[in-house]
């Protein structure tokens, strides 16, 4: 479904001779400069009655432009009221502790039952911004902190941090393997190529760049804090894994369950039961999009990661393993 989009406006004198695209998206700020280029590049933008369709034409001042366009909104989806775990919410936005097992978007084999339908129970009129305010996702299995645009000029703000690598977002996982100290990935990720459901390293791929840091090692594996200064799909997992270090219980990039040599049969029992990645968004950091003032979330690790520490730790202490 498209909501019809209708705007004029009269080119200021202080704008002249400056671009079109940067012109429009002075006069309509509540929509992203991409957004405003497609529209220009499709023919949607008249200039004193005339289409144009070159983004970078400076204009003169005076001219009268007008828009019509449209953008997908998101009434063809259902609202379903689903309990969500919310942290913060305002007018603008809004932001949520995402449990495993809640798909963001309705996709094959998930019509319902999503976040985006529970959104639009949650939030009335949200279904008229784009995607329903999603601007960022987070896997099916994995936990954490997402931020969510109530309004088209919230989302246009977000959109535009996350772009500028402005929204700061940390993990924290558990991988195989026992890593000696911290670093950073920076390998473009691209779709793999015989596997079209996952990602991979690939030289031809988008620019990604994923931070780590040791916070905890055991026999044969460790808790790690990540940063994302990119945000590409099953970014950590992919990079993680191009390290030899998948996550426990990553069912694309994982493999089997590693048990440390001499573990218990509870421990091998936790980590073969571990059905998803063990990877949690832990905190969420941004400027508001509104009042512009910065502001930090932070939520625990969830039970499941609690229990696999645990189990991990005392492993250790069960085979008298100390680590500084």
């Amino acid at each position: 479904m498209h909501k019809k989009i209708e705007l004029q406006a009269v080119v200021p004198d202080e704008l002249i001779g400056k671009r079109l695209d940067q012109i429009l998206a002075e006069l309509f700020a509540d929509y992203s400069r991409s957004r405003i280029k497609e529209w220009i590049l499709a023919g949607q933008v008249r200039l004193d009655g005339k289409v144009v369709d070159k983004p970078r034409e400076k204009l003169l001042g005076g001219e009268e432009v007008e828009i019509k366009a449209s953008i997908e909104v998101s009434q063809q989806h259902q609202a379903e009221k689903i309990t969500l775990d919310i942290q913060y919410e305002d007018e603008h936005i809004l932001i949520l502790n995402k449990p495993a097992d809640l798909v963001v978007h309705p996709g094959a084999g998930n019509a319902s039952g999503t976040l985006l339908n529970a959104l639009l129970s949650h939030v009335p009129g949200i279904g008229a911004v784009p995607r329903a305010g999603i601007v960022h996702r987070l896997d099916k299995d994995t936990t954490g902190l997402m931020v969510v645009a109530k309004t088209i000029p919230a989302q246009t703000s977000l959109v535009e941090q996350l772009q500028a690598r402005e929204i700061s977002r940390e993990y924290e996982a558990v991988v195989n393997g026992t890593m000696v100290a911290g670093g950073s990935v920076d390998e473009p990720i691209g779709r793999h190529e015989t596997k079209r459901t996952s990602m991979a390293v690939r030289m031809n791929g988008k620019p990604a760049l994923t931070h780590y840091r040791v916070m905890q090692k055991f026999r044969a594996h460790t808790h790690l804090r990540l940063k994302l200064e990119t945000g590409r799909t099953h970014q950590i997992r992919v990079h993680m894994a191009y390290l030899h270090h998948p996550l426990v219980g990553d069912p694309l990039y994982g493999g089997r369950p590693r048990p440390p040599k001499g573990a218990s049969e509870s421990l091998r029992q936790m980590l073969r039961d571990f059905s998803r990645q063990a990877l949690h968004a832990a905190q969420l950091e941004l400027a508001h999009p509104v009042t512009g003032d910065w502001m930090s979330w932070q939520v625990p690790i969830p039970q499941d990661m609690v229990d696999l520490l645990a189990a991990l730790k005392q492993d250790d202490k069960e085979h008298d393993q100390g680590w500084d």
